[in-house]
């Protein structure tokens, strides 16, 4: 997750190919102001950057952080997940800091180390500059023993098993965790085993997904370590970064029965034209919102509808009406350069292009001002909601931290006249036009005056009718409000209460359950048995959540035909006395408690009482005993078939040696 933290370095005294260790000048861009820390050696700078997580390091040369690529290679692996590297001046073809720095309206004295770390930070905030990328989107993982197995004795075949055992668990452990993450991703992967005596030499797995997406972690233990690698790159390679954030739009609303929805850009660009049938406010929203933050919300009728003023309210946008009826011609003609399906989507697209026309003069002087460096679209949207070009500048620059100069307006040239006679005729022309101009102006004043007079009485009117009707109602909307908060309260804590006596009735029971099996214990009569319902992970882990499953417990399971032996090997893993069964259990699960040595009993009597129950000890203890028969011959028979095996496999040897 970003944070939005930028640290810029740049070399202060030494060189990363000297002999001497190099000190750093640290520039911390964090919540928009800059700590500054001198003289700093490589490995402070690595333990501030694991503490910080920071979304960038922002460098001017790469190669002042290391010698060459394999040492570079070496630190970016000491990084913190998502933190990227960036050189700011460009990739291969780079451009000086200070020219950089000129162009971005900061001031730099290019021979403070300070000054530049600085300016490293704050140009790679605004997006300057190329991400450094030595790894591929692929992410190798390597299970394999933690130690040498060397030359051995006597035991050397049966600790090779127990390490070989123990790789094969864990990369079925990795492999299954790969699987889940390729289902929910997509993201698919490649295996290679290479299987020893007992199990796995290793196990390598190969993911089409950058490192910091892979739910596999480096670990290792006594037997078996797992590494994670990305796979490196050939060479490096420079890649564009941009700061992210969510567009803003001109939504036009056509609402109804059918809804039509057109999304323009701030730059006229059409993003979305589509009318559909019996959708609701929310789903309205969750669409535009696909499409970005909207700015302004058009409709081409006035005053603006319920529904409209409804979806201008959740994003805090700024409406916008033609003031007066739009004829469908005029309609027809607006619409026309992008096409429609019905009059929904036509009349959308007039609200929201007329809406782009109206703004469209005021969004070309901002463009010709502002900085290149600024969100122009950000200094637009600060004008839609009622700022002047410089004031919606000057909040722009000062989110970003950053001083800036505003161009002035463009100053009209002038023309200096060949001719004085024809200069006069044609400024006196030019007066004439303006005269009939202003002559026309003044009429359509007067005109709009006469209007406005109209709807002010109008207005007055309504608002003397809408004034009595809130007189009458408010009362009785506010006492119907306050009843029904109280009711969903009363409803709410009803329930509540439901669930604690469901809760407190349960608990009695368990209770009285567990006395009754205490004084089966003390008496020296029953055994506890926890009782598992069926043979499934996720009934192994509900029992070991509420009554935990530890070494000697002696587990009843009420049905083993689910299971295998990746779910028997959670309680052998528990080392747990006995399993008690009432019916059959799959053969690889009862070969897996066999090579775990865990007895399987069959038909003992218990004493089942709800989620628990009791056993005799002596019954127990009895089928333990001849559990442990059954085993040792079974054992016996499993040796005797492996030396018949290895005579076999001699003798066949034997008889292609003579031959």
């Amino acid at each position: 997750m970003q944070n939005g933290v930028i640290y810029g370095i740049d070399i202060a005294k030494g060189s990363s190919r000297a002999q001497e260790v190099p000190r750093y000048a640290v520039a911390v861009l964090k919540d928009g102001e800059i700590n500054h820390y001198t003289m700093v050696r490589l490995h402070r700078i690595l333990r501030m950057l694991n503490k910080d997580c920071p979304d960038y390091i922002a460098v001017d040369n790469i190669f002042e952080l290391a010698a060459n690529k394999n040492e570079l290679i070496h630190f970016l692996e000491k990084l913190p997940e998502n933190t990227k590297l960036v050189q700011v001046t460009g990739g291969i073809r780079q451009k000086p800091l200070l020219r950089l720095a000129q162009e971005h309206g900061l001031s730099l004295n290019q021979f403070d180390p300070n000054q530049e770390a600085e300016a490293c930070a704050i140009l790679a905030s605004l997006g300057v500059g190329v991400e450094v990328s030595l790894f591929e989107d692929i992410t190798r993982i390597k299970v394999s023993r933690a130690r040498s197995l060397g030359r051995g004795g006597w035991s050397q075949n049966r600790y090779r098993r127990k390490v070989h055992g123990a790789v094969r668990e864990k990369s079925r452990e990795v492999e299954n965790t790969l699987r889940k993450f390729s289902r929910e991703t997509g993201f698919a992967f490649s295996e290679h085993i290479t299987e020893g005596f007992g199990g796995y030499v290793r196990a390598e797995y190969t993911v089409n997904a950058k490192r910091e997406r892979v739910p596999v972690k480096p670990s290792a233990n006594a037997d078996v370590q797992v590494t994670v690698k990305s796979v490196e790159r050939d060479k490096i390679q420079y890649l564009p970064i941009k700061k992210a954030g969510r567009k803003y739009t001109i939504v036009g609303i056509d609402p109804g029965t059918t809804v039509g929805i057109a999304i323009l850009s701030l730059d006229g660009e059409l993003l979305l034209s589509d009318s559909t049938r019996g959708i609701s406010h929310d789903e309205v929203v969750r669409l535009i919102s696909d499409y970005g933050k909207p700015a302004l919300v058009a409709t081409d009728v006035y005053p603006v509808p319920s529904a409209v003023e409804k979806i201008r309210r959740s994003f805090n946008a700024v409406a916008w009406t033609p003031g007066g009826e739009i004829r469908s011609e005029d309609k027809i003609a607006i619409a026309r350069q992008f096409g429609y399906s019905n009059d929904h989507e036509r009349d959308s697209l007039t609200a929201a292009l007329s809406a782009y026309k109206a703004y469209k003069n005021v969004f070309s002087r901002i463009e010709k001002r502002a900085p290149k460096y600024l969100d122009v679209d950000n200094i637009k949207f600060h004008v839609i909601n009622g700022d002047s070009i410089e004031e919606a500048i000057e909040k722009v620059a000062a989110e970003s931290r950053i001083k800036v100069r505003i161009k002035p307006e463009p100053e009209p040239q002038k023309e200096e006249p060949s001719d004085v006679d024809e200069q006069i005729k044609k400024l006196r022309g030019e007066l004439s036009n303006r005269n009939s101009q202003i002559k026309q102006l003044k009429e359509y004043v007067a005109e709009l005056k006469y209007e406005s007079g109209q709807k002010e009485r109008l207005i007055e009117h309504l608002e003397m009718r809408i004034k009595k009707v809130k007189n009458s109602t408010y009362r009785q909307i506010r006492r119907e409000k306050e009843m029904q908060i109280r009711d969903n309260e009363i409803e709410r804590l009803n329930k509540e209460l439901s669930k604690t006596k469901k809760s407190l009735r349960n608990q009695r029971n368990q209770n009285k359950s567990l006395k009754q099996i205490r004084k089966k214990e003390v008496k020296g009569e029953g055994l506890p048995v926890k009782v598992i319902s069926s043979f499934t992970r996720e009934a192994i882990q509900h029992t070991k959540e509420l009554y935990g499953i530890k070494e000697n417990d002696v587990i009843y399971l009420k049905d083993p035909s689910g299971g295998g032996p990746v779910t028997a090997s959670l309680l052998v893993e528990s080392k747990v006395r006995a399993v008690i069964i009432s019916e059959d259990m799959p053969h690889g699960a009862l070969e897996f408690f066999y090579d775990g040595e865990v007895p399987v009993l069959k038909d003992i009597q218990i004493h089942l009482i709800g989620d628990l129950a009791s056993v005799n000890p002596e019954i127990l203890k009895s089928a333990i005993a001849e559990w442990q028969k059954g085993a040792d011959e079974r054992r016996k028979e499993k040796e005797h078939k492996q030396v018949q095996s290895i005579l076999e496999e001699y003798r066949s040897e034997r008889r292609r040696g003579l031959a």
